[in-house]
């Protein structure tokens, strides 16, 4: 039976590199791990075996250190730009390049003493913040993110009126601790030719701020609600060449039950919870701005 060649593509996954920027005795540091796909015109390595249109994967992982003392790291997004146009540009057998970054932050931890440095830093924060830029020549696409943000609202949560069945034993509750670990994606509608590049570090944290406003601030009485007033929130406050059209949420619905306590004599009055971490509801949904159409896939 014939067969033919699919979509294909190939390079150096989770390269780990950290620029640490000198100012004087005060350092800066970007900690990332970068992924490069390539693909355009690969059939040959695939059906004959030849490599002549193939740049190594050794190649790719040497640029993305070359690049980060060439070019600096002023944000994962610039940096991905930087990656993907030298791929695409640099190589004309490679018509497409995707760059996927996690970036870990740090903050400094205070020193004593005039003389000392600003150099010592502690991993900052729980959530890992990502980006993935593709480039085709043309067209820019820039998806940045987050994951593992947790958060928690001990109250102003409600589950009640759902649909029940022979096998439903899950009790209706009008107050309830809510609680989620955010891992979110959000698409620029950005796609480079005329329009200035946005200021990325500015949007990150603008959109991190508006995804936990938008949780704290919102009565819930289903986290599909909460997930739709978070999405919602970071398109209304996105605008000019930082304007989101697109943010995909997943959260695992980190459950809290009440702990029995009857049977020592006491009354549990939402006090003490058992925090539950599997099996977990997983509410999934991507909010889009008013005609624009889906682009971040939904599986991965």
């Amino acid at each position: 039976m014939p067969t033919m060649l699919g979509q294909n593509q190939y390079g150096k996954a989770e390269n780990r590199v950290v620029r640490v920027t000198r100012d004087g005795d005060t350092h800066h540091i970007k900690d990332l791990n970068v992924s490069v796909a390539l693909s355009g015109d690969m059939d040959e390595v695939h059906l004959s075996g030849s490599n002549a249109n193939v740049l190594p994967t050794d190649t790719t992982k040497n640029t993305v250190f070359a690049f980060a003392k060439e070019h600096g790291i002023d944000s994962a997004e610039a940096f991905g730009i930087h990656l993907a146009r030298h791929f695409v540009t640099s190589r004309q057998p490679v018509h497409r390049a995707r760059i996927r970054i996690e970036e870990y932050a740090w903050e400094r931890i205070p020193a004593g003493g005039a003389d000392r440095g600003e150099h010592s830093f502690v991993r900052k924060g729980q959530e890992t913040r990502t980006t993935e830029v593709a480039f085709d020549g043309e067209r820019w696409q820039v998806i940045s993110g987050l994951a593992g943000l947790v958060v928690l609202n001990s109250t102003d949560s409600e589950f009640w009126g759902f649909a029940k069945d022979g096998y439903t034993t899950l009790k209706e509750t009008h107050d309830r601790i809510l609680a989620t670990e955010v891992n979110a994606r959000w698409r620029f509608g950005w796609t480079g030719g005329e329009q200035d590049v946005p200021d990325w570090e500015e949007s990150y944290a603008a959109v991190r701020g508006d995804l936990l406003g938008a949780f704290a601030e919102t009565y819930s009485l289903s986290l599909q609600q909460t997930l739709f007033a978070m999405g919602s929130r970071v398109i209304d406050n996105s605008t000019g060449t930082a304007a989101i059209d697109e943010v995909r949420l997943s959260l695992p619905n980190k459950h809290h039950f009440l702990a029995d306590l009857a049977p020592f004599g006491l009354k549990n009055d939402n006090e003490v919870y058992l925090a539950a971490d599997r099996p977990y509801g997983l509410i999934e949904g991507t909010v889009l701005r008013d005609g624009a159409e889906a682009g971040i896939p939904v599986t991965d």
